[in-house]
């Protein structure tokens, strides 16, 4: 069986340590990491690199992650598959982001193996947000 094509997966947070240690498991997990600091910066390589992923932060500067969401979801191809991370512990959030097509939805913060788990879980095609905190 040949190999499958390395995946592709967005890293969207303006936390750099979060987002590096994102970054690190991620790529010893085989992934192509692309990242962006900022809403505005995610929807520029999201548009220009249709990645396979993304991980996106509720809170930066520039452009929240919901109103990336909500840009994403009305280009031509639909919203690239989807998890949000967050601080945020209202579940007004959760369900809107889960309303625009969130696949998962992580509050920070969280073991990065959690978010190995999520990540797998989408790319191998589950679509439904999980809330296991396992």
């Amino acid at each position: 069986m040949p190999p499958s094509p390395v995946k592709t997966i967005l890293l969207v947070d303006d936390d750099s340590d979060i987002l590096e240690s994102m970054r690190t498991i991620l790529e010893n997990k085989g992934y192509r990491i692309l990242v962006a600091r900022d809403g505005n910066a995610g929807l520029t390589v999201a548009e220009r690199d249709n990645p396979d992923l993304i991980v996106l932060d509720m809170m930066m500067p520039k452009k929240s992650g919901f109103l990336v969401l909500e840009k994403l979801k009305s280009r031509p191809g639909g919203l690239i598959p989807t998890i949000m991370i967050t601080g945020n512990e209202g579940s007004r959030h959760r369900a809107y982001a889960e309303m625009l097509g969130v696949r998962d939805y992580i509050r920070k913060p969280f073991a990065l193996e959690k978010l190995v788990k999520s990540v797998e879980k989408v790319l191998e095609g589950e679509s439904k947000p999980n809330d296991d905190d396992q």
